[in-house]
């Protein structure tokens, strides 16, 4: 498997054999699975610590939703509720902080208060300082793929070839991203799983994930809690989901996923670095 260097300005994430943990700090009050938890900010900084402590090499912070049917959240909000902690982790951790926006605004306001990558569910299409601003300021970013946005994208999906569509898109805005002034070695990518895709497109997306893996930049995955899982096997809470969760982890990694965008981080490191491990079996002599 290729190895990436991602510069994070300043600090260098190693992205190859081991995969990397993306823990999940969201201060919102109505994310899917855990809206509310971490509204306060002490709250906030404590759970991204613990993650750290329990693995993750990157805590992506988030001030708003979005969740299927979210509704937008005003840049100024989302500064409000995200500064204060990213400012708490950058000082108190050594983990990469990243900043799930589509504004420039508060991705620049992030940015300032320590985050270092910038994690786009619109692939720099919802705001058109974005990638400037990636440009300019050296940070790392996320491209995402979505089907229209959050408060529709589940509105009856469709495609014609999932993965095909998925790829094709995500090289297009690659494209777009370099042609901007974003290095490509910058440049990591997401399938966007639960986003604007049924229970079945995200098991194709899962299976034949490597052909992502083409693209030859890292590849991230965020199956963490998602409605496929619950509707698989049947469960309606997101926090039931936590063994669906693992096999998905699992298979993402045995699949060429780089990174996974999780929850529950030790759990999940146990379950990548697992898969990592057999996906490597036969490389060298075994223990």
């Amino acid at each position: 498997m290729a190895v990436f260097r991602v510069n994070c300005r300043g600090k260098v994430l190693e992205i190859g054999e081991r995969p990397l943990i993306m823990g999940i700090l969201n201060i919102t009050p109505d994310s899917f699975s855990d809206g509310g938890e971490y509204l306060e900010a002490g709250r906030a900084v404590a759970h991204g610590l613990a993650m750290v402590r329990e693995g993750a090499d990157l805590i992506d912070v988030g001030g708003e939703s979005t969740r299927p049917g979210a509704q937008a959240v005003e840049p100024e909000e989302q500064i409000r509720r995200i500064a204060p902690v990213i400012w708490a982790l950058a000082r108190e951790t050594e983990a990469v902080i990243s900043v799930d926006t589509t504004s420039s605004t508060v991705a620049e306001a992030a940015l300032e208060a320590g985050a270092c990558l910038i994690n786009d569910v619109s692939a720099l299409r919802f705001d058109g300082e974005m990638a400037p601003l990636a440009a300019q300021t050296g940070a790392p970013v996320i491209l995402m793929h979505m089907l229209g946005e959050p408060r529709t994208m589940q509105e009856n999906p469709r495609y014609v070839d999932v993965v095909r569509e998925v790829r094709d898109f995500l090289a297009e805005r690659i494209e777009f991203a370099v042609a901007a002034g974003v290095p490509r070695s910058q440049i990591i990518v997401d399938p966007g799983i639960g986003f604007g895709k049924t229970a079945g497109h995200n098991l194709l997306l899962l299976r034949q994930l490597a052909q992502l893996g083409e693209l030859g930049v890292p590849v991230l995955v965020g199956p963490s809690r998602k409605s496929f899982i619950g509707k698989v096997l049947g469960l309606a809470a997101p926090g039931e989901r936590l063994y669906g969760t693992a096999a998905a982890v699992a298979l993402a990694v045995a699949a060429g996923a780089q990174i996974v965008r999780v929850h529950d981080v030790q759990p999940m490191r146990e379950a990548a670095e697992l898969a990592a491990a057999v996906r490597q079996a036969g490389g060298a002599a075994a223990d």
